[in-house]
């Protein structure tokens, strides 16, 4: 990989705790001893039986090391049991005097601030507090230390209900309905204060699970307030608040002040995550009888609800067949037919896994529906007619959260650009098509010939007209125009299970094609390509046209292939033609054939001598663009002044107990892979800019069965270090591996690179390998034995002048260590003419998702 990882010198030096918050998950287990000199550990899956063992060790170990929050944990339920209060919460006397609200603190009782968190108003809360307090606590008395962690406990309690309560009071004072509904409450309960603990322990994690958790912290409470709206849900919510504000200003790291980037995948799980808030929001409020959040207006359009007894005595006083109708939809919820009452919801869920997979499909459904839903609300709006100023508000309120949703889709649609394959769309067309035309054909076909168990008699455009009914939530019934009530078994039972028998079907479609694999190229193709290159080989990079993203030439034979992609008019190539031997040079005259038939100007990238030769024999021009590092390894012995660095490195990683393991990514353990994730985002957010791709391999190409991961672990499997590799074939078996991803932790020891490479090494020498490449460093040159051409010397200004941000230089510098042999990399061209489109298709490759803003930071970062 060009460029790969980071050059060592360049990482972070943030002040952080001694463990990372993923050592909350990673299993404690004795390692091998390794010492200099040794080769890399393979380990392999443990039975589950024996992860479930370690997780409770773990689990019990934490618990253990966490004596305040088992001390929080056990008062909480031993004074609910002592004063009666785990099935229904503190009795009215109680409350009264120890609950927290306008009306307790009008009456002069200013310790309820305090006295609030020792009780919870229900055993529901009782259970949730006591998970709540599981997950947050023992992690905050590591980080923070158990008397900071009381006091951000008790003054977050104290500060969240102050301030929640006083925002009430003032939308009261305002004439906020909603509010002034709430207005005599009075709250109890400890997650006022662990909601503002939440919020402040986020800041002593990695930049992946700090930006999940204050996702979190501000999204639970915000929908128990938009939706629920009692007054513990706002203090909550404060709370969170209140929690990120202390946090921010109790670290003493000040790059925590500052935004971070995520990754594309992470922006999409972060994204999938509020997708799921808005669809969990309603099923929440459905839990309370009397929930009054802002956005429950129209919930039932979310989630449909029972009718209640007075509800159908007015529908009955209105006519004889809205009576039936209202029954029709009260002898649903009696029936499995119920679950179409959350369908809404149930498709919302199912949208955001594809959205967390960086589906495109699933992003343009989601729009859609969002967008449907703020039509059917402004529809509602233009029939009610003239209304009064309550209800704009209402109407108001509720199209807020569909147009935030679409605003934050709109903002990040660049982030889902994966495709289903043809064959995937295909699939579930068909699927999805086929449920609906049979759903149909039951209801009207078999309605028809029981035409008598409906009321009116049915025919076909009776039966035609109440489709709609079958397909949308009962809550709809009253907005669809009129139809055929069934009365009879069978039509009661084409009623009850026709909708929801298609619902189920395309759910279940969904959801199984959004889990499938995606590939943005042929998969076919993919495949023979793989295939052709496991047989064949190539050179040190050929295995990134495995990658996604790349589309693919054959040669007339079959016997040789050229990845590329195109950006504009240009196609550009991965690398070099891989295949056959003999058949590879030919191939570069075919593939510029290939291109020119289609009006493409084609350009061979980081390419070997030997690609370079080929290409001047049709009169193109070549610029080195990059250097290969390559190690032998059949003499490979760390031995001698030059290899000091690198037994430095093996050396104090037996003596801080640091082993190397080899993985896949995905047998990995869990523990592992998360930690690798934080990583990885950690890396990713320090940039500041996006993440590179084309030569650049990520998280994605990570999970490949054919690289191997190599990860520095010590005593506590803590991960402080990994580098990926990919093979590189010869007559079907790995001959050499290549360097692909590499990332070290920030607080992980110096020399964990080093000691990687060269634990690598010698694992792949006792392999049999022959060789093993550091990939190249774009735009740095080793030798200069050639004349440098004005383009030549242009380049080198160009890596001269971007050293201080990507550090290229300085990565070559870094693989010099290993005493490898440099072999330049080349670009080849046809005509210079071609220069500036060839120059914007490759920073086009490499930063597809490049913004303006991004591109004035870069801008301000080299001219600084």
């Amino acid at each position: 990989m060009i460029g790969t990882g980071t050059a060592p010198a360049t990482a972070s030096r943030r002040e952080r705790t001694q463990r990372q918050d993923e050592e909350i998950t990673a299993p404690r287990a004795a390692t091998q001893e390794q010492g200099a000199g040794l080769a890399p550990v393979t380990r392999t899956p443990e039975p589950g039986p024996q992860r479930i063992r370690r997780a409770a060790r773990v689990l019990g170990d934490q618990l253990c090391s966490a004596p305040l929050t088992l001390t929080l944990l056990a008062g909480l339920w031993v004074l609910g049991a002592a004063t009666g209060s785990l099935s229904g919460g503190p009795s009215a006397r109680l409350l009264a005097r120890t609950g927290v609200g306008l009306p307790t603190l009008g009456e002069g009782r200013w310790w309820t601030p305090v006295s609030s968190l020792l009780w919870c108003p229900g055993i529901g809360a009782y259970a949730f507090t006591s998970l709540l307090l599981l997950l947050v606590g023992p992690a905050a008395e590591r980080r923070l230390g158990r008397l900071r962690t009381l006091a951000v406990l008790i003054g977050g309690q104290v500060a969240g209900t102050l301030l929640g309560t006083g925002l009430v009071e003032f939308g009261s004072a305002a004439g906020e309905q909603w509010t002034a509904s709430v207005a005599d409450q009075t709250s109890v309960g400890p997650g006022v204060g662990l909601f503002a603990l939440a919020g402040v322990l986020g800041y002593r994690l990695t930049v992946l699970w700090r930006r999940r958790l204050h996702l979190l912290v501000l999204l639970v409470p915000l929908v128990m307030t938009l939706y629920v709206g009692h007054l513990q849900s706002v203090q909550r919510c404060a709370a969170a608040l209140v929690g990120l504000g202390a946090g921010a200003l109790l670290s003493h790291a000040r790059p925590y002040l500052r935004s971070h980037r995520s990754s594309h995948t992470e922006t999409r799980v972060l994204v999938a995550l509020c997708l799921v808030a808005a669809a969990c929001g309603p099923l929440i409020a459905s839990l309370y009888d009397n929930a009054s959040g802002p956005f429950n207006t129209f919930s039932e359009l979310y989630l449909s609800h029972r009718l209640s007894p007075e509800e159908v005595a007015d529908f009955c006083a209105v006519s004889a067949h809205d009576c039936a109708r209202a029954h029709a939809v009260e002898r649903i919820f009696d029936t499995p037919g119920r679950l179409m009452a959350a369908l809404f919801p149930a498709l919302l869920l199912v949208l955001a896994e594809g959205l967390r997979r960086g589906l495109r499909f699933a992003w343009r459904i989601t729009v859609a529906t969002e967008l449907l839903w703020v039509a059917l609300l402004g529809w509602l709006y233009f029939e009610a007619g003239p209304v009064s100023g309550d209800v704009v508000q209402y109407f108001v309120e509720a199209m807020l959260l569909p147009l935030l949703t679409t605003v934050l889709l709109l903002a990040t649609r660049q982030r889902f650009r994966l495709r289903l394959s043809g064959r995937a769309v295909r699939r579930l067309a068909v699927v999805v098509g086929g449920a609906a035309l049979a759903a149909s054909a039951a209801y009207v076909g078999l309605g028809r010939l029981v035409a008598g168990q409906f009321e009116p008699g049915a025919g076909l455009r009776g039966l035609a007209s109440g489709l709609p009914a079958q397909f949308l939530p009962p809550a709809y019934n009253d907005l669809l125009p009129d139809y055929p009530i069934a009365v009879g078994p069978v039509a009661l039972v084409l009623e009850t299970y026709c909708g929801l028998a298609f619902w189920v079907v395309a759910l279940v479609a969904l959801l199984s094609a959004f889990r499938r694999p995606m590939l943005r190229t042929d998969a076919a193709a993919a495949a023979r390509a793989r295939a052709l290159l496991t047989a064949y080989g190539g050179g040190t990079l050929s295995f990134i046209t495995t990658w996604d993203g790349n589309h693919y030439w054959f040669d007339e034979r079959g016997r040789a292939a050229v990845a590329y992609r195109v950006v504009g008019t240009v196609a550009l190539t991965t690398g070099d033609p891989f295949g056959a031997a003999e058949d590879r040079a030919r191939a570069v005259a075919g593939f510029a054939r290939y291109c020119d038939a289609r009006g493409w100007t084609p350009c061979f990238y980081s390419v070997s001598a030997e690609t370079r030769a080929a290409a001047a024999q049709l009169g193109w021009r070549s610029v080195q663009v990059a250097e290969d590092t390559v190690v032998p390894l059949p003499e490979l012995a760390f031995t001698g002044r030059k290899w000091q660095d690198i037994r430095t490195a093996l050396n104090k990683a037996g003596k801080q107990g640091v082993t190397a393991e080899w993985w896949t990514y995905h047998e990995a353990p869990l523990a592992l892979r998360e930690q690798i994730r934080a990583i990885s985002e950690e890396w990713v957010s320090e940039k500041g800019l996006p993440e590179m791709g084309f030569t650049l391999g990520g998280l994605e190409e990570l999970d490949d069965p054919d690289v191997r991961v190599l990860v520095a672990l010590d005593g506590e499997r803590v991960v402080h270090g990994l580098t990926s590799w990919m093979p590189v074939y010869e007559d079907g078996v790995p001959v050499g591996w290549t360097l692909d991803f590499m990332r070290r932790r920030s607080d992980g020891f110096r020399g964990v690179n080093e000691f990687l490479i060269a634990s690598a090494a010698l694992g792949f020498k006792g392999e049999g390998a022959r060789f093993l490449s550091l990939s190249g460093a774009p735009l740095a040159r080793a030798r200069q034995d050639e004349e440098p051409t004005g383009l030549q010397r242009m380049l080198d200004w160009m890596g001269g002048v971007l050293e201080p941000v990507y550090g290229f230089r300085t990565l070559l510098a870094f693989k010099a260590k290993f005493q490898p042999e440099y072999r330049p990399m080349y670009m080849a061209y046809p005509d210079p003419a071609a220069l500036p489109g060839i120059t914007r298709a490759i920073g086009k490759a490499y930063l597809p998702h490049l913004t303006p803003a991004q591109g004035v930071r870069l801008m301000r970062k080299l001219s600084g």
